[in-house]
């Protein structure tokens, strides 16, 4: 019996039938094994041996699989076919070995890129060994994520309260997003002109932009006023033009390159709305397959733009098929990858089978929008080259003084853009120039005619700043710059969020203050580990690695030798917030445009500003020398200058008590306040999330403080609901059940019909179990082992899967609609296998009250002391 061992059941579940009886399939379930979340897990002082420690979602899964392996004559591992692939099936084939299921078994390494049924029976025809190359790659790449982890945010946790921790590629992101915003804050915007005129030449009216005023060629930026503008605007008014030249040139546009992982998630960021989370996840179940068709692309996580002639061959057929010969071109079009290393180069993102048209397929909306994107792009970039005429009109006055110039461009054959263009974004627009992408088609005109003025326009523009970074020009940065590989980008991202480091705005990237904050005490204290040039070096000397031609270990020696001395170095150093308020005082306190003191207290008049730490509250801030009598704060970069007074201000009186309503900075976060008439305390209220000090009107603090408002009465019971903001956010209230609803503006507008549902879906969940049931969010069928129903359902303190008596919460980050049965049974099974350890834990407790650290300590002695035993020593025999 053969055993193949693969990642996913859906994969497993694919293969499985385009092999014989004589396989049995099984998924590892991703990564099986771990370093555990502690200090110590990467031992430098004993050549870097790693401690790895077994998911508890995958431990009954590998019984099963040694139990196979056991029985098995010959074990195939199957995994992906990149670094983490490679890892994959190293892991696993460590915890077989420690297992003893091998014994004389005979093992082997397949990969495919497709998950076909010709793709599979190719790879399993051609076996080989372990890439142990590609191992250490990854071993190295995941030894200096740890020491980074676990060295630098310590630092972090000890000298910069608020700092969550750092990473070696995510704080190299932070940094890219910090500094844009830097850069925008820096900006100053430059007024400038624009002059266009409308002209008829035996013609309809055209489109003229002015290019020369008074001799000299005019350039996008070179009337900067009102005056010159004016000037121009006259000149062409009495001037006497005449066309001079026309002149037309044939233009072609060749298509884009296949996708890889990098361009995938831009285009999908700019087409679709996707992050990369999502999108990637789209891709893996289109990379698996859905139905019985097998895998629908070919594998998601590429730094390759090269497909195989079988590809192209389908390609240009279809394209001859379905938009006839024309849009063939003589050659096929072949594509060279970028990437370094060949060893991972592996072929671009297409469809397995690019005869299968999207409108062909029946997929859930992301699955189907995605295949249809990566279609479209593969057929176009197999497709001719548009071809276009673009005509510049040169007009002149007969001296020469005043120009003027009109382009058009029109598309003879369309080629590759009758299914796809690729999309820009906003730097790319409107900077290469005025001619560029004018679509505009041009009246028939003759050289030398006469050209009448009929209206002509002075406009005012001012240049703007660079705009802030989206998901896909982030992730074209960190690939322009060498940071990061492409399955890395999505949770570097992820990463950023989750450490509130950064917050979205319109999809736009705006570092938090305690993101700018690590920033600066990164560049400050450890530049090296934050540069760009350092990092991308990084990521070059890892590929060396996967290529062979480095040492892992000696690379992490050279890495350690210079992180450690600087973080202890560090540990050991005073007064770091001082020095940190002293070196990024440009940033705090920018010069004031009156040249006054820009440290100088707004509130108290006298005490100075300066950069203020709480270990307490676990917050950096802005705060006055003079506290506690002045206790102005405030956060850090442009949106919090003088305007937002993190001190006392009265807002204005309340119309209808004649009373003050006064803005208050509490040890909580801000709140208003006022006394009502003959009130013996005052009415207050927090400011929401998201409300800041500095916009604070009188008009807004007024509806909070009316809060909580009555909404209506309940047509059941005729009890009152109201509305307001508690502790946990804005909430919809009736008999004692409170509902929370979307955000604090809805507190304001939320009507009667929509409480009484929020309530009744409140109440639905509540009593889920004792004796009314909550209607799942998602039904997944009946679970192929038990029977029993699987479903996605909303929970209290979140959403879980359900089957029978077990419930596994769902990951932080899942959608619970895009939720699958392949990725519920693992959560089942790790819950099931989870469980009778924590009665035997709760059982022993009690027991042994005298001497419960002894208790603890010594089962997790046992696989520390074999893990050791087992993991290094075959990395160093590898290496």
């Amino acid at each position: 019996m053969n055993l193949v061992i693969v990642e996913s059941p859906a994969k497993a579940k694919t293969i499985n039938k385009y092999l014989g009886s004589d396989f049995e399939v099984l998924a590892s379930y991703g990564h099986i094994r771990d370093l555990p979340s502690k200090d110590g897990s990467v031992k430098p002082d004993e050549d870097f041996a790693m401690e790895w420690e077994i998911d508890a979602r995958a431990s009954t899964r590998m019984s099963e699989i040694a139990a196979a392996a056991k029985r098995a004559d010959r074990v195939i591992l199957a995994t992906d076919p990149d670094r983490e692939g490679e890892a994959i099936s190293w892991h696993v084939l460590e915890v077989l070995t420690k297992k003893k299921a091998l014994k004389d078994t005979h093992v082997e390494r397949v990969t495919f890129n497709a998950i076909t049924k010709s793709a599979v029976l190719e790879a399993m025809a051609a076996p080989r060994q372990l890439d142990m190359e590609l191992v250490e790659a990854y071993l190295a790449r995941r030894a200096l994520d740890y020491l980074v982890g676990f060295t630098l945010s310590p630092v972090l946790w000890r000298k910069l309260p608020g700092a969550r921790s750092a990473g070696r590629v995510q704080s190299v992101a932070l940094r890219i997003v910090v500094d844009r915003e830097l850069e925008i804050e820096r900006f100053r915007p430059q007024e400038y002109w624009s002059v266009e005129a409308d002209l008829v030449a035996d013609s309809p009216p055209f489109t003229t932009r002015l290019v020369k005023h008074a001799g000299k060629r005019i350039q996008r930026l070179d009337i900067p006023n009102e005056a010159m503008a004016f000037a121009a605007r006259d000149a062409i008014q009495s001037g006497d033009f005449t066309i001079r030249s026309i002149e037309k040139k044939p233009v072609r546009r060749s298509p884009a390159p296949p996708f890889t992982t990098s361009t995938l998630q831009q285009e999908a960021s700019r087409k679709l709305g996707f992050d990369a989370q999502r999108t990637m996840r789209a891709a893996q179940k289109l990379y698996e397959g859905v139905d019985e068709t097998g895998g629908l692309i070919t594998y998601m996580r590429t730094d390759g733009v090269q497909t195989t002639p079988e590809g192209i061959a389908q390609a240009r057929e279809v394209i001859a098929d379905r938009f006839g010969p024309a849009f063939v071109p003589s050659e096929a079009r072949y594509y060279k990858t970028k990437a370094k290393n060949a060893q991972e180069a592996h072929e671009a993102i297409r469809p397995t089978n690019i005869a299968r048209h999207p409108d062909s397929l029946r997929l859930e909306s992301d699955l189907q929008r995605l295949y249809e994107l990566i279609w479209k792009r593969m057929v176009a970039s197999q497709m001719e080259s548009a071809r276009m005429d673009r005509t510049t009109v040169e007009i002149e006055t007969p001296d020469g003084q005043t120009g003027l110039r009109a382009t058009g461009q029109v598309v003879t054959f369309d080629g590759f853009l009758a299914v796809y263009e690729e999309g820009r974004d906003e730097r790319q627009k409107g900077t290469e120039g005025e001619d560029d992408d004018d679509s505009t088609r041009l009246p028939a005109l003759k050289e030398g005619a006469k050209a009448k003025v009929e209206a002509v326009r002075a406009d005012q523009h001012f240049t703007e700043p660079p705009p802030r970074f989206s998901e896909a020009t982030l992730v074209k940065k960190l690939e322009e710059l060498g940071i990061g590989r492409p399955s890395t980008y999505a949770s570097i991202l992820t990463t950023l969020r989750d450490r509130e480091y950064v917050r979205m705005d319109k999809n736009r990237f705006i570092p938090e203050d305690n993101g700018r904050l690590v920033t600066a005490f990164l560049e400050q204290f450890f530049r090296q580990w934050v540069e760009y040039d350092f990092t991308a070096g990084l990521e070059n000397q890892l590929d060396e690695v996967s290529a062979g031609q480095m040492d892992w270990k000696a690379l992490l020696r050279d890495f350690w030798g210079q992180l450690k001395p600087a973080t202890a170095a560090m540990l050991e150093r005073q007064g770091v917030i001082d020095e940190l308020d002293e070196a990024i005082g440009p940033f705090l306190f920018p010069p004031k445009e009156d040249g006054t003191d820009a440290r100088l207290c707004p509130a108290c008049g006298n005490g100075r500003l300066h950069l203020k730490a709480s270990f307490k509250m676990r917050s950096s801030f802005i705060g006055c020398s003079n506290y506690p009598e002045c206790r102005y704060t405030r956060g850090f970069g442009s949106g919090a200058s003088e305007a937002e007074t993190g001190t006392d201000r009265e807002l204005g009186l309340d119309p209808e008590t004649g009373q003050p309503v006064h803005l208050k900075i509490g040890r909580f976060g801000p709140y208003v306040e006022t006394t009502p008439p003959e009130a013996e305390k005052p009415k207050r209220s927090s400011l929401p999330k998201g409300w800041s000090p500095a916009s604070l009107t009188l008009e807004s603090a007024l509806r909070l403080l009316a809060l909580p408002r009555e909404v209506g009465m309940h047509p059941e019971d005729g009890k009152p609901i109201t509305a307001g903001l508690g502790r946990y956010g804005p909430f919809v209230l009736h008999a004692g059940t409170y509902a929370n609803v979307a955000d604090i503006d809805e507190v304001f507008e939320v009507g009667l019909n929509r409480a009484v549902v929020l309530l009744a879906e409140k109440r639905a969940g509540k009593f889920a179990g004792r004796g009314q049931a909550t209607a799942p969010l998602k039904d997944l069928g009946a679970h192929p082992e038990t029977g029993d129903p699987v479903q996605v359902m909303a929970g209290r303190f979140g959403p879980y899967v359900k089957s029978g008596k077990i419930n596994a919460t769902l990951p932080k980050g899942t959608t619970p609609e895009d939720l699958t049965m392949e990725q519920a049974l693992p959560l089942l099974a790790a819950k099931a296998g989870a469980a009778p350890k924590k009665k035997v834990a709760a059982k022993k407790a009690p027991a042994k009250k005298a001497a419960p650290a002894k208790a603890a300590a010594k089962p997790a002695a046992k696989p520390a002391a074999a893990k050791k035993k087992a993991a290094p020593k075959k990395a160093k025999a590898a290496g």
